[in-house]
């Protein structure tokens, strides 16, 4: 068997890694743009200094001889033809197979205004090539933005922090990361970033890009009327998925490659993985779908059936947080429990006894009960109880045979 895998990041190297467990003696191609594995989650490590390019991989030393897989680096595929079962690479390459997974992931996405995508100096934050750039550029730059204050904007932020230059924060909601915190427990991240030096701007828009002589940005127009300096951009207000090399007839919508939960597109041997979906754009569901689509290509049935995955643990400035499920309540049906003190803030919206979203800052150890109660819709049958006081010990019961079981929702019992 001759399988194909396009794209080595999440979904791409845990779906070979489990090729090669199912399939020991198949040959597996693996082709990439990237020339090296590495986690975009940590790429802000990189550009400030942490870590070098061999600390950001998530593979053991030699993955890829290991697994006895053929890598095309550097390649683009520029077409796929179904029917032929053909892959064209950038390098005038044409590669068969058998059963190929397009695990492309997204690029940013720059919103149109004026000069933005034409100026130099100018970067998005996802790849290992981006975050070069930002490195390079910031030794030089006195006036950095980044616009955009979701997690890859803030991931920027503070990565740059302490580069001792001028870095700004635009952000067009009314805080930052405003899907996955409240205005709460934005409040404490902004403070600490003003602290460190970082001027913010939300509610604000970047209207235009002003170009210098040479085409290099040197000023923003915002929406406010402010104009700002700016000798360095990045640009993190959005992804979109990579699906230009895909012709008519594989399907996708506005969103991205269409799949189901077996990872199987409705073309014969051709399946999707991860952020290429433009859907659930996080690691942890990019990981599960290579796998299952793996499985499957090899015909080792699975299907994911766990689509939760609104989860967000993140680190800014020495100060934890995690957002979990719904972290605010759709209407007024749904009951706000709050514990603010000053280094922990706790909030967790609930209805009927079951619990739908949790916003936890600062001490995190109560989060791995959450997760499992929100994820799986468990009744909390705390009798009157602060739901701040539920532990695990609330959902074992001692059988006969003096074993224990987990007591899901309506109190049945899990083996």
């Amino acid at each position: 068997m001759n399988y194909v895998v396009v794209g080595a990041s999440a979904a791409g190297i845990n779906s070979v890694r489990t090729l090669r467990q199912l399939d020991p003696t198949a040959k597996i191609t693996l082709i990439s743009q990237d020339e090296h594995i590495y986690s975009r989650c940590i790429l802000h490590h990189y550009i400030e200094g942490s870590r070098n390019v061999k600390e950001l991989s998530f593979v053991e030393e030699g993955f890829i001889e290991n697994n006895q897989i053929d890598w095309i680096k550097g390649a683009l595929v520029s077409g796929i033809d179904p029917a032929r079962q053909e892959l064209y690479l950038s390098t005038e390459e044409t590669v068969p197979y058998d059963k190929v997974l397009l695990a492309t992931g997204a690029s940013t996405f720059y919103p149109p205004v004026p000069n933005l995508s034409i100026a130099k100096n100018v970067v998005g934050l996802r790849t290992l090539a981006d975050a070069a750039m930002i490195r390079e550029k910031s030794t030089t730059a006195a006036n950095i933005v980044v616009m955009g204050a979701g997690l890859v904007g803030i991931d920027a932020v503070e990565g740059l922090v302490h580069c001792g230059k001028s870095v700004t924060l635009v952000e067009f909601g009314p805080r930052l990361l405003p899907i996955q915190l409240d205005e709460r427990a934005a409040q404490t991240y902004q403070v600490a970033f003003e602290k460190a030096g970082v001027k913010q701007f939300y509610e604000t828009a970047v209207k235009e890009v002003i170009m210098d002589e040479e085409d290099k940005v040197a000023q923003l127009q915002l929406s406010d009327g402010q104009v700002i300096d700016c000798d360095l951009l990045i640009v993190a207000t959005g992804v979109r998925a990579n699906v230009q090399f895909i012709g008519d007839s594989i399907d996708c919508d506005r969103f991205g490659l269409l799949f189901d939960a077996m990872g199987r597109t409705n073309c014969p041997n051709v399946y999707g993985a991860g952020d290429i979906s433009g859907r659930n754009p996080i690691w942890p569901a990019a990981v599960k779908e290579g796998i299952i689509a793996a499985s499957n290509m090899v015909g080792v049935q699975r299907e994911l059936t766990d689509f939760f995955a609104i989860k967000s643990t993140m680190t800014f400035l020495n100060i934890h947080s995690l957002s979990l499920g719904k972290p605010y309540p759709e209407d007024d049906t749904y009951t706000v429990e709050i514990d603010d003190q000053p280094k922990v803030y706790r909030k967790i919206i609930h209805k009927n006894g079951v619990i739908y979203g949790a916003i936890v800052q600062g001490d995190l150890s109560y989060t791995g009960i959450l997760t499992q109660m929100v994820k799986q819709g468990i009744p909390t049958h705390r009798q009157g109880r602060s739901l701040f006081e539920v532990t695990y010990a609330d959902f074992f019961d001692l059988k006969g045979n003096l074993e224990f079981s987990f007591c899901q929702q309506g109190g049945e019992a899990l083996e």
